[in-house]
């Protein structure tokens, strides 16, 4: 007779955290207990506090990042026949929505020291049908924007950020974000989490007038469609958990940040791994803490079934880049060779870094870490 297998062992340090205060269980309750579910003030109020937050004109509440990704690319008048310009190693959603809008999705390389997108291979790509650039501030630090923002300027090419994962990080003081239209999202495990949401921020009057009249089926005036629209609108409740969260966001983030620099000092004599790095001049809110196994692939598995047998949760953002997907290679893109990113899918390995650990939880991770990669 075969013998049970045994269970996994329960997790002890989970990845994400998502931290729910009295007053923010409180926004919740009095959301639920007005009459009004839908958007309506709570939703005003936090787009009016986020774009004060992220230093732009408009704010554009969305019920997911993934829908303020496609606003912004429809309301920035990308479509049928224009090309966009997006990092291979990204979550899957930065280039589909460039699909939903009806463009081409053109991959180029990221860097190995920001993980973001690389500007060189930028330039390199841009075409006649070029529309758009839509770097990725990927796991909280800002991507070379500045250098992005001066080639999109220079080849008249609009710029879009996803800065889904980037809610306070920074370059020289000014905020991911407010370079340009830009996406955030505040799924539950982000740094400012609504459960589901997302916010379209720009300074442009024309791109948020459109943006707004497109989450709500294309009406600007009820019942009168001017153009075909979603229903992208975010709800009171999860309104008022932003309206609840976004003055914690930057002590949260400093949390994030110190955990961050705690691991790296725990992990410092570890040859065999890179930790994260802050590049000069920019803020990283630790959105994940991304080591590099430098071993490749096969070490990188190890590391993370040795720390989930120890009862420590770790994940690979991102397994697999975009263009490698299944979806695209059956669109065409099977010949496509981006090197870097190719390699980084087979390195890279995000620990626990959010607010609600402890030391004690620290050190647990880097002795685990230490231990796995000595045996």
């Amino acid at each position: 007779m075969t013998a049970p297998r045994a269970a996994p062992p329960a997790l002890t340090i989970r990845l994400a955290q998502p931290i729910v205060e009295d007053d923010e269980k409180r926004a919740v309750i009095e959301a639920l207990e007005s009459g009004q579910l839908a958007q309506g003030p709570r939703v005003a109020a936090f787009e009016e506090a986020f774009a004060a937050y992220i230093g732009v004109q408009h704010a554009v509440a969305v019920n997911s990042g993934t829908a303020a990704l496609h606003l912004a690319l429809l309301a920035e008048g990308i479509g049928p026949g224009d090309e966009v310009i997006v990092p291979a190693l990204s979550f899957a959603a930065t280039a589909n929505v460039v699909l939903q809008a009806g463009a081409r999705p053109v991959f180029v390389d990221v860097r190995d020291d920001d993980f973001g997108i690389d500007p060189a291979s930028v330039e390199a790509a841009i075409t006649p049908r070029t529309k758009a650039v839509m770097p990725v501030h990927l796991y909280g630090q800002a991507c070379d924007i500045v250098a992005v923002r001066d080639i999109c300027g220079a080849r008249n090419v609009t710029l879009i950020e996803d800065a889904a994962q980037a809610v306070g990080a920074a370059v020289d003081g000014a905020k991911c974000g407010s370079f340009a239209t830009a996406a955030f999202s505040f799924y539950a495990t982000k740094n400012l989490q609504t459960g589901e949401g997302g916010m379209i921020t720009t300074g442009h009057d024309a791109v948020a007038d459109a943006a707004r009249m497109l989450r709500s089926q294309g009406e600007r005036t009820r019942y009168v469609t001017e153009e075909l629209g979603y229903n992208y609108r975010m709800t009171e409740v999860a309104a008022a958990l932003g309206n609840a969260q976004l003055p914690k966001i930057d002590a949260r983030n400093e949390q994030r940040r110190a955990n961050a620099a705690q691991l790296t000092q725990l992990l410092s004599g570890i040859d065999a791994i890179e930790t994260p790095r802050e590049l000069p001049g920019r803020r990283h809110v630790y959105h994940q803490y991304t080591i590099r196994v430098r071993a490749g692939r096969e070490a990188r598995d190890r590391l993370q079934a040795t720390l989930r047998n120890a009862g420590i949760e770790s994940a690979v953002f991102y397994p697999t880049p975009i263009h490698r997907q299944p979806l695209y290679q059956r669109l065409g893109y099977g010949d496509t060779r981006l090197p870097v990113a190719e390699r980084l899918c087979g390195e890279v390995l995000s620990l626990p870094v959010h607010p609600a650990l402890s030391d004690d939880d620290l050190r647990c991770i880097a002795a685990a870490v230490a231990d796995a990669m000595r045996a």
